[in-house]
């Protein structure tokens, strides 16, 4: 009986994501979401693209957690939009807890919408947000074996954002082997080193931004 329930729950989410496809696109909002395992450092990488691009775009953030609103805040301390989703205990966000969450916003004011997801490599691959594209975040301070063992997400991503690179000299972390688990399950990720803390590689990262917030303007 599990699997009939799952499957109506993915095909209800993924009507509700089909129109919030539709309203991203009528608005011309290239919409990101971010998923991660938790302190990989969404909330740091999205600090400095807020800062660092404030005066090319119009950013919004959905931000997405179990409890609190500490990353909420501090993305708002940046000068963005952001709103606050409490899962209460829940794994994921999903297309129903964005539409709402859209209501807080005028589309008409955004250009980049990042959905920061729930800390957690599993759950929410599974649950489409609307999203133009998934962006896999890993940090050097965990296991570069993590795409071999969370395939789904690196094979579903766009673009896997590798952070911490500033501590490579202190961690038996392997960039090369993470990168070519990671190109095995999906030969057309692109891959950024960065380094939140120092601001290393992070140049690479938003020509990627640029280059898809234009190709979704001119669609």
């Amino acid at each position: 009986m599990e699997i009939p329930v799952i499957r109506n729950v993915l095909e209800a989410n993924g009507k509700l994501a089909a129109s919030l496809k539709d309203q991203f696109a009528k608005h011309g909002i290239l919409a990101l979401n971010l998923i991660s395992s938790p302190g990989a450092g969404k909330t740091s990488l999205l600090e400095r693209t807020l800062t660092d691009l404030a005066s090319e775009f119009r950013m919004a953030v959905i931000e997405g957690d179990l409890q609190t609103d500490n990353d909420a805040r501090r993305v708002a301390a940046t000068g963005a939009k952001a709103v606050q989703i409490n899962t209460d205990g829940g794994c994921h966000l999903d297309s129903n807890l964005v539409m709402e969450a859209l209501g807080a916003f005028d589309l008409n004011e955004i250009d980049i919408l990042f959905i920061e997801n729930v800390g957690n490599l599993v759950c929410p691959v599974e649950f489409d947000c609307g999203e133009d594209a998934k962006i896999a975040l890993l940090s050097v301070t965990e296991g570069d074996d993590k795409p071999e063992k969370y395939p789904l997400l690196f094979n579903r991503a766009s673009a896997m954002v590798l952070n911490k690179i500033d501590l490579l000299p202190y961690v038996d972390f392997d960039v090369e082997v993470a990168a070519r688990h990671a190109r095995h399950l999906n030969a057309d990720l692109a891959l950024f080193e960065v380094s939140c803390r120092t601001g290393e590689g992070l140049e690479k990262w938003y020509s990627w931004l640029r280059q898809a917030a234009k190709a979704k303007k001119g669609a």
